[in-house]
């Protein structure tokens, strides 16, 4: 997506999310079977470089700093993520003047003290602009591993497509207006969705370089869902989930089943018997989707194929987990899957006695 509307910050994409958990080792299986490699260690923290194509994840267990006050009050987690833009020192000036909270990042983890500002449930929510040619925030700061590839291709993912907040009810209006008011985000989209026993209302939230799409979610009126689950796991506000993009999503996946990947539990088959009648002409192989229970969304207007693959991996530390996706041309969030992969939570819930029929 091009420039969508006016980028006051100079937002240019994600360029990290720092993890941080109570005990080391936590974190590296997960990101093992999700095909990242450790290509870095910083030269004097307890922080580790994790990469596959575009996709940066540090691993932070340094004692006595946000980390790990972080880890304690909410285990094993998201405890920040990086924005890129054009000029960090403009950008912090600026998103302070329309009124964010400044934090404290010299017990961060990099020896830089990069410009940060308070985020969704304390994290930390980072300014860089380092992050080309030999000159980046990890040339800096960490050690390469050597005889590791830089760059490792991994499963084959390569963007941080988005990630999605969930929050207290009554709080969505209250993130959407700081992304709104700092970033000059603006919502795209947004869901009443219903399952049989609960719902959810969600706003889709996108930055203005097209790059950075968050989704806020929380509880619909009535309590007891998947939200509220969350919130009471990770003891408050929080990233749900992450999501990678990819160009061959079947390719991929078979590459994380092989690692030992775990994924929710995929819709019946009715779904996939009712695909041809929602997306006409889609042209996808519904035996190799539902195979692998790869969810398929979209338009197919005027027989011009708009689609989104996805699917979610099962919950991989507390209530976090991941989603995978390929977009062929389509920028949403797969809202028409939105009720498939709600009643899926629904249902693991009904399993795992969270709910009751």
């Amino acid at each position: 997506m091009a420039d969508l509307f006016e980028n006051p910050i100079g937002l240019d994409g994600f360029e990290f999310l720092e993890f941080t958990a109570p005990k080391k080792g936590m974190l590296e299986p997960i990101f093992e079977a999700m095909g990242f490699t450790l290509v870095a260690r910083h030269k004097s923290k307890d922080v580790e470089l994790w990469r596959q194509g575009d996709i940066n994840l540090l691993s932070n267990y340094e004692k006595k700093c946000h980390a790990a006050y972080y880890a304690e009050e909410h285990g094993p987690s998201a405890c920040g993520m990086a924005f890129r833009v054009k000029d960090s020192q403009h950008a912090y000036k600026e998103v302070l003047a329309r009124g964010a909270q400044p934090m404290d990042t010299y017990t961060g983890p990099m020896e830089l003290k990069l410009p940060a500002i308070k985020g969704i449930g304390g994290a930390m929510l980072y300014l860089i602009d380092r992050y080309e040619g030999e000159n980046t925030i990890y040339d800096i700061d960490f050690n390469w591993i050597e005889g590791v590839d830089r760059h490792p291709e991994g499963c084959g993912f390569h963007t941080l497509d988005h990630l999605t907040h969930n929050v207290y009810r009554g709080r969505m209006n209250f993130w959407a207006g700081f992304y709104e008011k700092l970033f000059n985000f603006k919502e795209i989209r947004y869901f009443d969705i219903k399952g049989e026993y609960t719902g959810l209302l969600s706003k889709a939230m996108t930055a203005p370089d097209g790059k950075i799409r968050i989704p806020l979610n929380e509880e619909a009126v009535g309590g007891g869902g998947q939200i509220e689950e969350f919130l009471m796991k990770y003891n408050g506000e929080g990233i749900q989930h992450i999501a990678f993009a990819c160009d061959d999503l079947v390719a991929c996946l078979d590459k994380l089943k092989a690692k030992g990947m775990k994924f929710m539990t995929p819709p019946p088959n009715t779904y996939y018997d009712m695909l041809e009648e929602r997306l006409p002409g889609h042209g996808e192989n519904v035996d190799e989707l539902q195979k692998r229970g790869i969810l398929l969304d979209g338009t197919t207007e005027n027989g011009e194929p708009r689609l989104l693959l996805q699917i979610f991996s099962e919950t991989v530390f507390g209530p976090v987990f991941f989603e995978f996706i390929q977009r062929k041309q389509d920028e949403g969030f797969g809202e028409g899957n939105f009720k498939a992969l709600f009643e899926s939570i629904e249902r693991d819930q009904v399993n795992r006695g969270v709910l009751n029929k």
